[in-house]
């Protein structure tokens, strides 16, 4: 498997976004082409942020006299280690370091990046104009979600901000959001952003098998099948499409082959709400439900997901794990949310 598509681009600022050096002359002007790259990459759905050395209050006042500084989400201004800031930055979002890409004019400031995240995609400062088309700066499709993806994690911003502030259990917050989950029959119209979810989504993946848009239309197709996507709204606004399943339909019984929830919604406990409605619909079919595990580095969270919803491990075939649910209760939904169950 080659390197996934970049997630997010983190940017010094120094003789990389603006020319000069801030601190030495206030009067920096950006670097010719930043500003349609910053529009382009955001377009596309690459989140963008920035680790610099530099004073915080300084760099964002300069940032917002450009008119640039809503572009950027958790920057890391400060003199501590880039390598720190772009850890830092990863976190935050929750995605994978070999997601990120750093761009830096100081050839030290990379190499010491290098060195602690070796997976990290380095550019040179002088290397601006070739960003756009960088194979890993671009996907098959642009849907309509990307353009609204740094818009999703600006709201998480404020959900953060206001849960910290929160006086109260963290299901009073849970409450508080007035929280709305759909499920419904994937359409014609999701089929680009289902692909888009098969690749981006690496932790809250059971088998971390992506699908091609031909292969997704096909399944969509099949009476054999059931393709279901899920949204979340809250009062902040939408998660926008964050859940997928496939699930086979045998005569004999269902498998569920593909089951990933965007990591956004870890911290939302709505985890659990797509698995449980399968486990619904498959005993109001009179049918067994198997599921496919496949381990990866990072989703031994999906088999505890499995095995807290009652499924156990019934054998193993090149490197798929068969779990069947032999329990005989599914869990309720949560109090703080509101489901609804679209028909196809």
């Amino acid at each position: 498997m080659g390197s996934p598509n970049i997630k997010c681009l983190v940017w010094d600022l120094d003789n990389t976004l603006w020319d000069d050096v801030l601190m030495e002359d206030a009067r920096v002007s950006l670097r010719p082409g930043v500003v349609e790259l910053l529009k382009l990459l955001d377009e596309r759905g690459i989140l963008q942020s920035i680790a610099s050395k530099n004073e915080y209050d300084i760099a964002m006042a300069k940032l917002r006299e450009f008119g640039l500084d809503h572009y950027f989400i958790y920057p890391q201004i400060s003199w501590n280690p880039k390598s720190d800031s772009i850890g830092e930055i990863a976190a935050r979002i929750n995605i994978g370091i070999n997601s990120i890409a750093f761009i830096d004019d100081q050839a030290f400031e990379r190499e010491e990046v290098h060195f602690a995240h070796p997976e990290v995609l380095l550019i040179d400062a002088s290397q601006l104009d070739e960003i756009a088309d960088m194979p890993r700066m671009n996907s098959e499709f642009i849907t309509s979600e990307s353009k609204l993806r740094r818009k999703f994690y600006q709201n998480d911003i404020i959900r953060n901000q206001v849960e910290q502030e929160f006086k109260g259990t963290p299901d009073d917050f849970l409450r508080s959001l007035d929280m709305k989950f759909t499920i419904s029959p994937v359409r014609k119209d999701d089929l680009k952003r289902v692909e888009e979810l098969t690749v981006r989504t690496h932790q809250l993946n059971a088998t971390g098998r992506t699908y091609s848009y031909n292969e997704l239309t096909e399944l969509q197709n099949s009476s054999g099948h059931k393709l279901l996507i899920a949204d979340l709204t809250d009062k902040y606004g939408e998660y926008g499409k964050i859940g997928l399943a496939l699930i086979e339909c045998n005569q004999d019984e269902w498998i569920l082959r593909l089951l990933l929830m965007s990591c956004r919604v870890i911290s939302r406990g709505v985890g659990s709400i797509l698995l449980n409605h399968i486990l619904n619909l498959a005993r109001d079919n009179g049918k067994p439900l198997l599921a496919d595990f496949v381990p990866t580095d990072r989703n031994r969270i999906m088999y505890v997901t499995y095995k807290f919803a009652g499924f156990r491990e019934i054998g193993k075939e090149e490197g798929v794990v068969k779990l069947r649910y032999d329990a005989s209760f599914v869990q309720p939904l949560p109090d703080y949310v509101q489901l609804c169950v679209e028909d196809s």
